[in-house]
């Protein structure tokens, strides 16, 4: 399983939330450059960022220090947060960074998500960030009636690359991942999916590997890299660091790392 460290970028600086919530935001670092190449010396082979800044407005706001990451790392880098249009994601991916993550725009407008997959193969990823099983937009400022299981079926035949499922309850609270709705919905996709919010420790860890035999490749780790619960180089040797993007899915075979 891939362990993949997370950067919020909101206000130039490195942020985690607390269940989304804006006003809940504690900083972590002021060089988000540095914080990066911090993790991928740690042994980290993909990074995600999130532009806070732009999820919230609906444009990508963090652009110019996205693209010093994208330059300064050699492993890839995956980008998400007000990227709800075709111009802001060929403006992304042109900046070097390997994958475009898009919420609010699949829930909005599905089919220019599968332009994009058409026109951007294996770069397009969908994240769902869902509350009681409905899935949240706009910077989670928003909950619509879409169910987080059937987007992720629909974004699957589209073309997406991966889905990145969020638990907003349990993200930025360290309570551990919520297995049962990520085993819910790798069961329904053949699509890897990666899993975030909630993890605080190897052994949360090592219970989402408990699930990569039905498509739970990665995890994306936070808060818990941050206040030293997770030593990323340790996790990374405890789950192993797979590469779910180097892995051809076959139609009815679940991913394998």
């Amino acid at each position: 399983m891939e362990v993949i460290p997370a950067i919020d970028l909101l206000g130039g600086n490195c942020v985690r939330l607390y269940q989304g919530d804006y006003d809940q935001s504690e900083i972590f670092g002021k060089d988000p450059v540095a914080m990066a190449k911090q993790w991928e010396e740690q042994g980290a082979t993909r990074l995600h960022l999130v532009d806070l800044d732009g999820a919230k407005d609906g444009e990508p706001v963090n652009l110019p220090v996205i693209a010093k990451i994208a330059e300064a790392l050699s492993i890839p880098v995956q980008v998400g947060g007000g990227l709800r249009d075709r111009s802001r994601v060929a403006q992304l991916l042109g900046l070097g960074v390997r994958s475009a993550i898009l919420g609010t725009i699949a829930v909005e407008n599905p089919d220019l998500v599968g332009e994009l997959c058409n026109e951007f193969p294996g770069q397009i990823i969908v994240g769902i960030d869902a509350r009681n099983g409905k899935v949240a937009t706009k910077g989670w400022l928003e909950t619509s009636e879409v169910e987080a299981v059937e987007l992720a079926e629909r974004m699957a035949k589209l073309g997406a690359a991966a889905i990145i499922y969020t638990d907003i309850y349990r993200d930025g609270t360290m309570e551990g991942p919520n297995l049962d709705a990520l085993r819910e919905l790798a069961q329904k996709i053949t699509i890897p999916v990666i899993a975030s919010g909630g993890v605080s420790s190897v052994t949360d860890l090592l219970s989402l590997l408990s699930l990569e035999s039905i498509g739970v490749t990665g995890a994306i780790v936070g808060r818990a890299i941050y206040t030293g619960d997770v030593v990323l180089k340790e996790a990374i040797r405890a789950v192993g660091n797979g590469r779910w993007q180097d892995v051809p899915l076959d139609l009815g075979q679940s991913a394998i790392c």
